[in-house]
């Protein structure tokens, strides 16, 4: 009997592998513009202020109106802002490799979504923590200043959790969060299976669009974090059931399992080993699951289902130790 379920398990692996290859060369063949980063935040720092009109001229979304020159000069001059532009030229001397990435997204984006045209590329040094990616139609904005590592001395007194994300490695995922915007329809019963599915469906872009990015980079996890988070899929799960949480509208439940924190909150012994966000990852192996035994659904096609119709149909229930 195993080497049956060991042999099925190998077909079904073999086929997978099979399907997601046949995928990326027909991505391959998609035409797209050759991506080269506007580097903005190099081109303001080392700007005079008689350059200023130029860079206005070719940057006007980054120039509002009703600020003098004087705003722009001040903000040349900043202390902070210049140690952020220092830190930022020494960590990114060059964006070829970001380039190329920004490239292939775009091709996998055009692949799903055959209107898509590639926009223009920007980095910038910005001193908001709250802005990660910024992904319009026309213009996507990649602000280089958070994403220094986890361990620079200018984001010393930041929360850890917040900061373990601050690397080279989560611009792209950001970037796929940002494309989300508005092609996911926000949850309208407020219940924690909903929000979860939400989560897991960007999760789910983060698989079609950046295949080749490592799981704990699509989460924003360190590998610890999600190695736990798979040893202890089945238990999280079985306390989502058994506490009746699924449909529940309590809404400490999104602080505890969906928003970042640096740990999720079962109120137990373990939660201190846990990492935050479990029910975005719980939400992400469903819609995996309803993918995998939904092959013909179209990726946009998922990404608008009503979150209980999805779960019902993706025969999601991983097996806890205690079963």
């Amino acid at each position: 009997m195993k080497k049956y379920i060991l042999l099925m398990a190998s077909l079904l692996l073999f086929f997978s592998c099979k399907e997601e290859n046949e995928t990326e060369e027909k991505v391959a063949e998609v035409k797209v513009e050759k991506v080269t980063i506007e580097r903005f935040d190099k081109l303001f720092f080392e700007s005079k202020p008689e350059d200023l009109p130029k860079l206005k001229q070719q940057f006007p979304f980054f120039f509002p109106e009703g600020n003098g020159d004087e705003v722009w000069q001040k903000r040349m001059n900043d202390p902070f802002l210049r140690k952020l532009y220092i830190e930022v030229q020494k960590k990114f001397p060059d964006l070829q490799s970001l380039d190329s990435g920004f490239e292939d997204l775009f091709r996998h984006i055009k692949y799903y979504y055959p209107e898509f045209k590639s926009p223009r590329v920007i980095t910038l040094i910005e001193d908001n923590n709250d802005i990660t990616a910024i992904f319009q139609k026309e213009l996507v904005i990649v602000p280089l200043s958070l994403y220094l590592g986890k361990d620079s001395y200018l984001y010393e007194g930041l929360p850890k959790y917040q900061v373990q994300e601050y690397e080279p490695s989560q611009i792209l995922p950001n970037m796929v969060t940002a494309f989300s915007m508005g092609r996911i329809p926000v949850p309208k019963d407020n219940t924690l299976l909903s929000e979860m599915i939400y989560s897991g469906k960007e999760l789910y872009l983060k698989d079609m669009l950046i295949p080749d990015i490592a799981d704990e980079h699509k989460m924003g996890y360190t590998k610890e974090q999600l190695a736990w988070s798979k040893a202890n899929e089945g238990e999280i799960w079985r306390y989502f059931v058994d506490r009746k949480l699924l449909y529940s509208t309590d809404h400490k439940l999104m602080d505890r399992f969906i928003k970042p924190a640096p740990f999720s909150k079962f109120y137990l012994e373990l939660d201190n080993e846990s990492p935050g966000r479990l029910g975005q990852w719980i939400g992400w192996q469903i819609v995996r699951s309803y993918a995998e035994n939904n092959k013909n659904v179209p990726l946009q096609q998922i990404l608008a289902m009503d979150a209980k119709a999805l779960f019902d149909k993706s025969k999601y229930k991983p097996k806890s130790d205690a079963e």
